[in-house]
C-alpha cells in the first residue's frame, strides 16, 4: 500500500456535494485515510469565477501512480469535469499533491504537485491532516506553510462534519 495525499477543489455545481461525491468515489479504489475541512478560496486564476471549496484527502491505494492518475480523471469525468481555460471554474479538480516519498516527473504526472508549495488552499489542508509531513527535498511542511499567508482561506466545514456526511452517502 502506498500513501498520497490528493488535492480537491470544486466551484460549480454544489461544490460541497461535488468534493462528498468525489471521497465517495474515490474509496471504490483506496481506502480513505483521512480527510481535511473543506476551505472557501479565492479562485487562483480568472476572478470571474465563482470561489472554490477545497480539501485534501489522505488515502491508501495499491494503483500505481500513473493508475490513481488515471483513475482521479475518471471520477473527475464521471462529475461532469470540462476544462475550457485555464486554472478556470470546474465541477471538480483532483490532483495528486505527494505519493510516498515519490518524486516523479513525467509527460501528464508531477509529483510532488507543482506549485503546492504556494497555495494556501492545498498547504493548510494538507497541514490539518498531516502536520508531521515532510516533503520529498527533506523541506517540512510547517516550513512550507510558515511561508504561505493564508490569502482570506475560511473553513466551510469541519472535518468532523465531512465525516459525518460522508458516512451517510
Amino acid at each position: 500500500m502506498s500513501l498520497c495525499y490528493v488535492g480537491m477543489g470544486s466551484n460549480l455545481h454544489r461544490p460541497t456535494e461535488q468534493l462528498l461525491d468525489a471521497l465517495n468515489a474515490m474509496q471504490e479504489t483506496a481506502r480513505l485515510v483521512d480527510c481535511s475541512s473543506f476551505y472557501t478560496s479565492k479562485p487562483m486564476g480568472p476572478q470571474d469565477q465563482p470561489d472554490y471549496v477545497n480539501a485534501v484527502a489522505a488515502l491508501d491505494t495499491q494503483l500505481e501512480p500513473l493508475a490513481l492518475l488515471h483513475t482521479l480523471q475518471g471520477i473527475e469525468n464521471q462529475q461532469g469535469r470540462i476544462r475550457e481555460r485555464r486554472w478556470g471554474e470546474r465541477t471538480l479538480d483532483l490532483d495528486i499533491l505527494l505519493f510516498d516519498d515519490q518524486v516523479i516527473e513525467l509527460p501528464e504526472l508531477i509529483i510532488p504537485h507543482y506549485g503546492m508549495a504556494e497555495r494556501e488552499f492545498v498547504l493548510y489542508p494538507l497541514f490539518e491532516i498531516a502536520p508531521q509531513l515532510v516533503m520529498p527535498d527533506g523541506r517540512p511542511l510547517s516550513h512550507l506553510i510558515s511561508h504561505c499567508p493564508a490569502n482570506g482561506l475560511l473553513t466551510l466545514l469541519d472535518s468532523h462534519k465531512v465525516k459525518q456526511k460522508l458516512a451517510q452517502l
